[in-house]
């Protein structure tokens, strides 16, 4: 159990990296009609401006997350196609909860906000394929590190 817990923290930190760059290149609109990066709005969920605040509370989030499915789904998870599928459906789950719903709550929007309105469109649909491969790195990561990779330590 403290292994799988361990391997979705790795998974989901490897998974985290490369979502959060691609945010680093989304914009999203703001109330006023301008532009923001999505990390910069990240890091207003928690009350700040920084870019670096955002990048921060991104990656304990996917650390967390991954810790979640590891403790959830890793013993469904035991070979690399299961992983791979886990992770997509969990990266979808996550997407509604955490894109649809909590973010939009916390920034003082509507449930579903992203999806409803037309200019947050894109964005929601940028964070529907953000959501979905970081959950297929989650899954195929977590299972590569459960199975063993060659070279390194196995964590069964």
């Amino acid at each position: 159990m403290h292994s799988d817990i361990r391997n979705g923290i790795v998974s989901g930190l490897v998974g985290g990296v490369v979502f959060g760059i691609m945010m680093q290149m989304m914009n999203a609109p703001t109330p006023e009609g301008g532009q923001m990066p999505m990390m910069a709005m990240v890091a207003k969920v928690v009350r700040s401006d920084s870019v670096i605040v955002g990048w921060f509370y991104h990656l304990f989030n996917s650390a967390v997350i991954g810790a979640i499915f590891g403790w959830l789904l890793g013993s469904r998870s035991h070979s690399f196609g299961a992983g791979l599928g886990w992770g997509a459906v969990y990266g979808f789950v996550w997407w509604i909860l955490g894109a649809l719903i909590l973010m939009p709550i916390f920034l003082g929007m509507p449930p579903f906000a992203p999806v409803q309105m037309e200019p947050m469109q894109p964005v929601a649909m940028g964070s529907l394929a953000g959501h979905l491969i970081y959950g297929v790195i989650l899954g195929g990561g977590f299972a590569m590190l459960k199975q063993g990779i060659p070279g390194l330590t196995r964590h069964p």
